[in-house]
């Protein structure tokens, strides 16, 4: 009877032990998930290069899509010009107020949406390198 006994407690444990083992495993693998903000940033976009920006190669384009059309050294809407270096430095602050769309200034590119987050990015860069010419 005493046999009977241990063995029904070493069943129990081994049977205990087969299910445990298992089941934990499925439980901490099923913890793991992934992120696909985290994975893949911008859904897929490559993202905003703000290191290596120069006035050049990324602020010109910018103001050449966005604002020459009306801000040019020929017909200089409201008084500010962003086709040449010169006069987008001395303009800068109120340029940056209004692209940014800062209360009390002039929402910039009229009648159109804001810069991307990316254009405002590297011109807040371009802007933060004290705006060199290159």
């Amino acid at each position: 009877m005493m046999k009977r006994h241990v063995l029904k407690r070493k069943f129990f444990r081994l049977l205990i032990l087969v299910f445990t083992l298992p089941m934990g495993s499925v439980i901490l693998n099923s913890c793991y998930y992934d992120n696909e903000e985290y994975l893949y940033p911008a859904n897929g976009q490559s993202t905003c290069d703000t290191l290596s920006v120069t006035y050049n190669a990324n602020i010109a384009p910018i103001f050449a899509n966005n604002c020459n059309g009306c801000h040019n050294s020929a017909s200089p809407g409201g008084n500010i010009i962003t086709d040449n270096h010169t006069e987008l430095v001395a303009n800068i602050n109120k340029v940056w107020l209004s692209i940014n769309h800062f209360p009390g200034a002039e929402a910039m590119p009229k009648g159109g949406g804001k810069l991307s987050d990316c254009d405002i990015a590297k011109i807040k860069r371009w802007k933060n390198l004290n705006m060199p010419n290159n």
